[in-house]
């Protein structure tokens, strides 16, 4: 019975996990007001990164400012896609667009303004960075930011790319 009940509680914990591992469905709007539900976020079959952070989050601009200066390359060598997804609040929202133009950021920029998506993903602390693959399996996270940081998550997206 014990093996019984422990092989039971395993396969729930993996159903729940696989469920848990794909997009959520949550309507946002980008920086320019249009609307985007979350579940459709997809990148031709590439992975696409979604990083949460906030204007006053420093570790937060630190890490996307980092990624910015070799996103390019990472783009042409794997095509990877980031979505950054702001959490600021409604009030505050109208500073994320001129920070991410001054910041030269040239992401997709969507606004978490009630946090559904940050709850919905189980978001605690930012930046918090997911990795999801071409067919938005979630498969790496990672809360904070140091420098380097940035490297370890390139390394992710590039064994998901030679795995394809």
């Amino acid at each position: 019975m014990k093996k019984f009940l422990a092989s039971a509680v395993a396969m729930l914990l993996l159903g729940c996990t696989a469920a848990m591992a794909q997009l959520p469905s949550v309507t946002l709007k980008d920086i320019n007001g249009k609307t985007i539900n979350t579940e459709k976020i997809s990148n031709g079959g590439k992975p696409f990164i979604i990083s949460f952070f906030a204007t006053w989050c420093h570790p937060c601009l630190r890490e996307l400012t980092a990624i910015s200066e070799v996103y390019p390359d990472w783009q042409d060598e794997t095509g990877v896609k980031l979505i950054a997804v702001s959490i600021d609040q409604a009030q505050d929202a109208h500073k994320v667009k001129p920070l991410c133009d001054s910041k030269g950021f040239e992401y997709e920029v969507l606004l978490d303004v009630n946090n559904d998506l940050k709850r919905a993903l189980g978001v605690n602390n930012i930046p918090h960075v997911f990795l999801f693959d071409g067919n938005g399996k979630r498969v790496y996270s990672h809360i904070g930011y140091k420098p380097g940081d940035e490297n370890e998550l390139y390394q992710k997206v590039k064994e998901l790319v030679k795995k394809k």
